[in-house]
């Protein structure tokens, strides 16, 4: 079994495979995904793992085509959801299990066809099992975090060539997902308002960075963003979690999200990207612990194309260099 080793100095837990690699197994990746028979197209339904859940054509049986969005375990899980934590010590070292899940949602049954490209319809219903998966996974009371997160192109993490996202749970709150609810928390304690729904009443304000706007949800570039071009989407009505989305606002946010990633494809000519959303951790194991998270929390979702290597400076530093600004990004992507 895999296990999940906590590093005393900066708190962060990494996951270790039991199967290591020898320095032979390395090698500096491509640019492109070789994939000559892609077993995420329709009609290979057999070939994956069983599937957990889909959005089909009424009268299509699970496992066969006919879906528009499919739900699969990973092929090459690095979390397990059988067996139990095992939480002990290493001398000065924590460490446990690898226990939490792995699942691939297929945007699409078509190999060269982009959810976006489909219309904002496939995007709502992509956003719709986003929120039934973290809805299910939050009642195992072992996960502490559900993640979900999208690579497209080798450039951006990808191992499939196919439009696809992940949903991962975990046992523990990522340190980057941590900083965050901190950060959130401090400010509250402060000032008794919610960080997120004053920056983007800033943002409305001055509308420097503001991209794109639906009745319930606003696209901006944050004002110190990390890399070029990342841009949030965040919804207007105040919610720590995701899976609290209406059906009006999954409709409008379908459309959004669509929109917004056409426009960037076409303005960065197709780069690779990443999107995570950023939701409120599972409550339901630690409720008396959160006092005040569905007030300072704000879920969101990240949009950050991958324009340039990290160098490094930033790596070793998290010192991040901006080559374009984020007031002249947000200007190309809205008038494209």
């Amino acid at each position: 079994m895999h296990e999940l080793r906590k590093d005393p100095l900066l708190g962060r837990w990494v996951a270790v495979l039991s199967d290591s690699k020898a320095p032979g197994e390395y090698s500096v990746p491509s640019e492109d995904i070789e994939e000559l028979n892609c077993m995420l197209c329709s009609g290979r339904e057999k070939e994956t793992p069983p599937e957990i859940t889909a959005i089909r054509r009424e009268g299509t049986q699970p496992n066969t085509p006919g879906w528009w969005a499919r739900v699969i375990p990973s092929f090459k899980p690095i979390l397990q959801i059988e067996g139990d934590l095992g939480r002990r010590g290493v001398g000065m070292y924590d460490r446990m299990n690898s226990i939490g899940a792995n699942e691939i949602l297929i945007e699409t049954p078509e190999h060269n066809k982009k959810p976006e490209d489909m219309g904002f319809e496939q995007m709502v219903r992509i956003l719709t099992i986003y929120k039934n998966r973290i809805a299910d996974l939050e009642r195992d009371s072992r996960m502490r975090y559900i993640f979900i997160y999208k690579d497209s192109g080798k450039g951006a993490g990808a191992v499939y060539s196919h439009p696809h996202s992940q949903i991962v749970a975990t046992p523990v709150i990522p340190k980057r997902v941590k900083e965050e609810l901190d950060g959130t928390k401090q400010y509250y304690s402060y000032k008794e308002r919610c960080i997120f729904c004053d920056m983007m009443r800033e943002e409305l304000r001055s509308g420097d960075r503001i991209i794109f706007e639906t009745r319930n949800f606003v696209a901006f570039c944050p004002y110190a963003p990390t890399f070029p071009f990342e841009f949030w989407i965040m919804p207007k009505r105040h919610s720590c979690t995701f899976q609290d989305i209406s059906r009006d606002e999954i409709d409008d946010l379908g459309l959004m999200l669509s929109s917004v990633i056409k426009n960037m494809r076409l303005i960065l000519k197709e780069p690779p990207y990443n999107y995570v959303i950023h939701t409120a951790p599972n409550r339901i194991p630690r409720r008396n612990y959160w006092h005040t998270l569905g007030e300072d929390f704000h879920w969101h979702i990240e949009i950050i194309p991958r324009l340039a290597r990290t160098s490094g400076l930033e790596l070793g530093s998290g010192f991040y260099v901006l080559t374009t600004s984020p007031e002249d990004a947000a200007k190309y992507l809205r008038e494209v």
